[in-house]
C-alpha cells in the first residue's frame, strides 16, 4: 500500500481486517516497525476521534506523530493550480505540500467539502495536491467525499461482532440533522461494503437523498425505511445532505430518526454511527443507550483501523 485514500488502495479487505484485529489483540507487537519514522497530521477542520486514534497507532508502531491544524496554526493555503494570490490565502500548496514531505514519512490530511460547487467538491482538490506535490505517502483522514478510516473501522467492527455462519443484513439510514452535512462519511460506508461483497447492503433515505452512484452501485436502494429496517442485523445511521441539489436539506422528517420502536422489526440490530451524534435528533437516546448500540465500540476500532493502515504503508518503505 502506497497511500490510503479510499478502498481502492487496498487489495485484500479481510486481509487487512484481520491485521487490525491482530493488533487490536496485541498493540505493541510491532512497536518498532515505525521507529525514526514521523507522521505528519494536517487538519484543516476539526476531529476528535480522528486526531486522537491516528496519533496512537501511529505511536504504538513507534512513530512520532505531529500535529498541525493548518487554519489555527499556520498560514491560508492555496490550492488553485494558476491562482493570482492578491486575496486571503498566503502561501501555495505547491511550497507547502513539497516541505511536509521533507519534514515527514508519511502525510495525513483532513478536510472538508464547501458543499457550495459538487464540481469542486468530487474533484477532492485538495488531497490530490497533496498527493501530487508531497512526494511522500498520503493518508486521508477524511476528504471531501470520503472518509475511509471510519469506513474501515466500520467494517472491523462488523466483522469482529457478527458471528453467524451467513451474510448479515446491513442497513444504511439516513437521519434528520439541522445542518447540511458533507456525504462522506455515507459515500464511504457504501463503497467499502460493496467493495467487500460480505453483506447484503441496503441504502434507505427520502426522496432527493440519493447519493453519488458510483459509490452505492451493487446496494439495494429503497425510499421505504420500515422495509429496509426489517430483519436487518447492523443499521448505520447518518445524515447527509442533497447530493443531486447540491449541499441542500430537502426535508428534516423526524419520522426517520430511529428509536426503539423501529428496532423491533430488526434482527435485534446492532446499532452504529460515525460519532459525534446529536441524541433525539439523529438518533433516539433510547437507542444510545441500549444494547444495541455500539457506538463507542465502533469508535473505538478507529485506532486498530489506523495502525493497520499505518502499518500496510511502513512495511513498503
Amino acid at each position: 500500500m502506497n497511500q490510503f485514500i479510499s478502498v481502492k488502495d487496498v487489495s485484500n479487505i479481510d486481509s487487512l481486517v484481520q491485521k487490525a484485529l491482530d493488533y487490536k489483540a496485541n498493540p505493541f507487537k510491532d512497536k518498532t516497525l515505525g521507529t525514526n519514522k514521523r507522521i505528519g497530521c494536517l487538519f484543516l477542520n476539526p476531529s476528535m476521534r480522528t486526531r486522537l486514534s491516528t496519533q496512537i497507532a501511529a505511536q504504538n508502531l513507534g512513530m512520532e506523530a505531529i500535529v498541525f491544524n493548518v487554519g489555527q496554526e499556520g498560514w491560508a493555503l492555496e490550492f488553485g493550480e494558476d491562482a493570482i494570490m492578491n486575496g486571503n490565502t498566503v502561501e501555495h500548496v505547491k511550497e507547502a505540500a513539497p516541505i511536509m514531505g521533507k519534514y515527514f514519512d508519511i502525510l495525513a490530511i483532513r478536510t472538508f467539502p464547501s458543499l457550495k460547487s459538487r464540481e469542486e467538491d468530487y474533484s477532492e482538490l485538495y488531497i490530490n495536491q497533496f498527493i501530487k506535490y508531497a512526494g511522500i505517502p498520503v493518508v486521508s483522514m477524511e476528504s471531501a467525499t470520503l472518509h475511509p478510516l471510519q469506513s474501515f473501522a466500520d467494517l472491523i467492527t462488523i466483522k469482529e461482532v457478527f458471528k453467524e455462519a451467513r451474510k448479515p443484513k446491513v442497513v444504511l439510514t439516513w437521519a434528520p440533522h439541522v445542518k447540511p452535512l458533507p456525504q462522506c462519511v455515507a459515500n464511504s460506508f457504501a463503497q467499502w461494503m460493496n467493495a467487500w461483497g460480505g453483506a447484503d447492503f441496503v441504502v434507505t433515505h427520502p426522496e432527493g437523498y440519493e447519493l453519488d452512484g458510483q459509490f452505492t452501485k451493487g446496494a439495494t436502494i429503497t425510499h421505504n425505511q420500515d422495509e429496509a429496517l426489517k430483519d436487518a442485523d447492523f443499521i448505520y445511521v447518518k445524515n447527509w445532505s442533497s447530493y443531486q441539489d447540491y449541499g441542500k436539506i430537502l426535508s428534516n422528517d423526524q419520522s426517520w430518526m430511529l428509536t426503539n420502536e423501529k428496532l423491533k422489526q430488526t434482527n435485534n440490530a446492532k446499532v452504529m454511527h460515525c460519532l459525534p451524534v446529536r441524541r433525539n435528533l439523529e438518533l433516539g437516546g433510547d437507542v444510545l443507550d441500549s444494547a444495541n448500540s455500539i457506538v463507542t465500540h465502533e469508535a473505538g476500532n478507529r485506532v486498530w483501523a489506523a495502525q493497520a493502515v499505518l502499518s500496510e504503508i511502513l512495511s513498503k518503505m
